[in-house]
């Protein structure tokens, strides 16, 4: 066979991508039928979707389902999030809208709620929430919230929902080529230097920890991730910056600024949960111990989404205030920072 499958499945972005090349003998097929075979749990109403969407491209071409496969082809598909495997249970639960219409829904998500539920943690995820708000606001009981991203439980900030298949299938495409503007502010320990850099690193699960992540240094490993940052602001021992993300990998940021010698100020899971920089006197560590309780969980912000509308073509741009946990902590650092020039290390 001659059929080389490329299957890449995005942590943070949820989408599948799949690439084929079509062996020589292969007869003329109609190329739903063909995916269908080659591709596991995939139905044919979601590769057709997948072809209204314009994610089905045969030599660089999008192509209708009716298309006919020719030896050689060389076909891509992205596929958007994978059916749900379980039941997803309506709940009343506060969430945050910062824009809707009639496709799309921008959340801007609170600490400490999950995205999507999981086995052992089913209820008072955002999804079980917006299952309640849609159906409620449609009046129709098959209402359901389409994810492409997600973003991590004690990350705040803006994520967007499509609210069909087809929607969701499109914004998968933009995900998937990077056609969009996500920014992201987060609060790291230490000075990176520069006031503007990029964080290159394939990242991949952590051998002694499966739930956390890890940058490896062997190209063959991993999957390839890419942050931007530029400094907004340096508090001697903190820093703020704003990240741009060229990838979404899973915990992309938190890795790549561990990985950098910059963990997130508080963030356990990448050891940002100590005091890494500063002072030995008694008054900084409880002035650092003050700002861990008052932002129990790591500095991070989904601040801002910017793609063009996947129905109208139009610019949209949604942004969003730090939650006030994250700013009281930054205006701490900056009236420390102001008070205390002479301090030494």
């Amino acid at each position: 066979m001659d059929e080389r499958p490329d299957i890449r499945e995005e942590e943070q972005d949820l989408y599948e991508h799949y690439c084929f090349v079509v062996d020589k003998g292969q007869s003329l097929l109609r190329i739903d039928k063909f995916l269908m075979y080659k591709i596991q749990n995939a139905s044919r109403n979601k590769i057709q979707n997948a072809s209204r969407a314009g994610n089905i491209l045969v030599n660089e071409q999008a192509v209708k389902p009716n298309y006919k496969v020719k030896p050689e082809d060389v076909i891509s598909i992205v596929l958007s999030y994978p059916p749900r495997e379980i039941e997803i249970i309506p709940q009343d639960i506060p969430i945050d809208i910062a824009y809707e219409d009639n496709d799309l829904i921008f959340i801007n998500k609170q600490a400490g709620m999950v995205v999507h539920p999981a086995y052992g943690n089913y209820t008072g995820t955002l999804v079980n929430a917006l299952t309640y708000y849609m159906r409620k606001q449609s009046g129709d009981p098959e209402a359901f919230p389409y994810l492409v991203h997600r973003i991590d439980k004690d990350t705040t900030g803006i994520m967007v929902v499509a609210k069909n298949e087809i929607v969701q299938s499109k914004l998968a495409k933009i995900f998937f080529d990077h056609d969009l503007d996500r920014r992201y502010i987060a609060l790291v320990w230490g000075d990176p230097g520069n006031d503007e850099g990029t964080i290159t690193g394939n990242i991949t699960r952590s051998n002694k920890d499966r739930k956390i992540f890890t940058v490896t240094e062997e190209e063959d490993k991993g999957k390839h991730a890419i942050t931007h940052y530029r400094v907004l602001k340096r508090f001697r021992y903190v820093t703020l910056v704003e990240c741009t993300l060229e990838t979404g990998r899973t915990h992309q940021i938190r890795v790549h600024f561990k990985h950098a010698g910059h963990p997130l100020f508080n963030d356990e899971t990448y050891g940002g949960n100590a005091i890494l920089k500063g002072t030995t006197f008694t008054r900084y560590r409880q002035f650092v111990e003050n700002c861990f309780k008052i932002l129990p969980r790591q500095a991070l912000h989904a601040k801002s989404l910017r793609f063009n509308h996947p129905v109208t073509g139009k610019p949209v741009f949604i942004d969003s205030e730090l939650p006030q946990d994250m700013q009281e902590v930054i205006n701490r650092w900056d009236n420390y920072t102001l008070h205390n020039n002479g301090e030494q290390n």
